[in-house]
């Protein structure tokens, strides 16, 4: 299997999913796109710590950001969450098999206790 780079896009996707409030950020901004400031005052955060939250979310490429004025606002990108899935495939193929399997041992135990 090769070795992959250390700092890859995955890497910094996974590294910003790993905080649960980025992960509280995304879910929000899957209804629709939001200021830094609406979103503080969801979360009852200072807006600062909310724009630092989002500024790692933007560098992972999973949010995006779109001026209008003096605002900005923020929204979900689906690529990289679309590499995430990519990844994860063969895993939940892996894991799939084995509950199939599992499923097989249990059929044929009921079998057994009825005899």
């Amino acid at each position: 299997m090769p070795r992959r780079l250390k700092s890859g896009p995955l890497d910094e996707v996974f590294g910003a999913l790993a905080n649960p409030t980025r992960r509280d950020i995304l879910d929000e901004l899957l209804g629709g796109e939001h200021t830094a400031g609406e979103l503080a005052a969801k979360f009852d955060m200072a807006r600062p710590s909310v724009s630092e939250h989002l500024r790692g979310l933007r560098e992972s490429g999973l949010v995006e950001e779109r001026q209008v004025g003096r605002r900005r606002f923020y929204r979900v990108t689906g690529e990289p969450m679309g590499e995430l899935i990519d990844w994860l495939t063969p895993y939940e193929r892996f894991w799939r098999d084995r509950m199939t399997a599992l499923g097989g041992v249990l059929d044929r135990m009921g079998d057994d206790d009825e005899e």
